[in-house]
């Protein structure tokens, strides 16, 4: 005669395989189809207190694991050209305007309102790095940005215009509720480039918003296009809906550097 414990186990392995059969079949039940409320609904009619706090826990992970892919996603959607983040950020180069300053920018509520940035100073004093740390934080509240060199983006635009894919390479930027120029003014835009960034820029207009980081102040600005009407045009459009953050002191690269 066999005793207690022989039975047991083969009683434990097969409630272990019937368990493990059952959740194999609620996976391939769940790629099949997303969840209907209504059949939800009148499945909680019937439920325990138990099974609803088990469907509530599944849930709440459910969401936050989606939450988690789309942070992700968009991080690396976004072409930032560094991981740059606000904890360490020294602030002391940056002058806010009279209105607006650091904890207002932080908030990102510019964003939200299809404001543009004009990050103005000389190169070295953490311009792209603000930047781009607002753009990271953006990113993580669920934002699509887009980040972009002033030269990366004039090459893009042309080689989509040659591809004859311009107005689909227009329309992903468009997608973006935050658009980062980086380095503006950095390298002179021909003619043909002008009137592409001018395009993506003007579609732009109180739909999204965009940070500029430049070492030339708005009023030079007909250098880099090399059309004074086009500059003053670009101008106008960010005075009315932005602000001018400038930023001062030495170069961080150079108080920094080794070679002294």
């Amino acid at each position: 005669m066999k005793s207690p414990a022989t039975q047991v186990l083969p009683d434990t392995r097969r409630r272990r395989t019937s368990t493990s059969e059952k959740i194999q079949a609620v996976m391939s039940l769940a790629k099949q189809l997303p969840l209907t409320r209504l059949v939800l609904a009148d499945q909680l009619t019937h439920a325990t207190l138990s099974q609803i706090e088990f469907t509530s826990d599944w849930m709440h992970a459910e969401i936050e694991s989606r939450e988690r892919s789309k942070r992700s996603r968009l991080l690396k959607q976004a072409g930032f050209s560094q991981s740059k983040e606000l904890d360490g950020y020294d602030w002391t180069p940056v002058k806010f305007p009279v209105d607006y300053g650091r904890q207002a920018l932080q908030a990102l509520d510019f964003i939200r309102n299809a404001e543009d940035l004009v990050f103005y100073g000389p190169p070295g004093t953490g311009k792209t790095h603000l930047a781009i740390a607002l753009g990271r934080n953006a990113c993580r509240q669920g934002i699509p940005v887009k980040f972009h060199t002033a030269a990366s983006l004039v090459m893009r635009l042309q080689h989509a215009q040659t591809d004859g894919k311009l107005d689909r390479e227009l329309t992903l930027i468009g997608k973006a509720q935050l658009l980062i120029i980086d380095e503006l003014g950095y390298i002179p835009i021909d003619e043909q480039g002008s009137r592409l960034i001018f395009q993506a820029i003007t579609n732009a207009y109180e739909t999204q918003s965009i940070i500029y980081t430049t070492n030339i102040e708005s009023g030079g600005w007909g250098r880099i296009f090399g059309d004074q009407n086009m500059a003053a045009a670009l101008i106008d459009r960010t005075v009315h809906h932005g602000r001018m953050t400038g930023f001062e002191n030495d170069s961080y690269k150079r108080t920094h550097a080794l070679m002294q």
